[in-house]
């Protein structure tokens, strides 16, 4: 089993940034891919960045050349930085790690606030 700890959420000001982390442990040579979603009041679950075990990257439209998700070797950490943040991107923000032949695993999550 593989168990998921997000860090480095909090509040930031519009034009902030902030430096999400999250750390993996348990079998995580299993793991694919890891990434980051968001979930604001009021709405769905969103993927925001991916990045697989390779380091091929993807990203939602929104966050394009502002996030950039990273990982080490290990897939041990995976990490998002978020650049010139906006009142739209708050929300949870949710690590996954994603498994080939079974369900993924979930993170608990951890609150991002941009408000001035």
């Amino acid at each position: 089993q593989v168990q998921l700890v997000e860090s480095g959420g909090g509040l930031v000001q519009p034009g902030g940034s902030l430096r999400l982390s999250c750390a993996a442990s348990g079998s995580i040579s299993d793991i694919i891919s890891l990434g980051w979603h968001r979930q604001a009041p009021g709405k769905q679950r969103e993927l925001v960045a991916g990045i697989s075990r390779g380091g091929s990257t993807s990203y939602a439209t929104s966050v394009k050349g502002r996030f950039t998700i990273s990982k080490d070797d290990a897939m041990n950490m995976v990490y998002l930085q978020m650049n010139s943040l906006e009142p739209e991107d708050s929300g949870v923000y949710y690590c996954n790690a994603a498994f080939f032949g079974r369900s993924s695993v979930w993170g608990q999550g951890t609150q991002v606030t941009v408000s001035s």
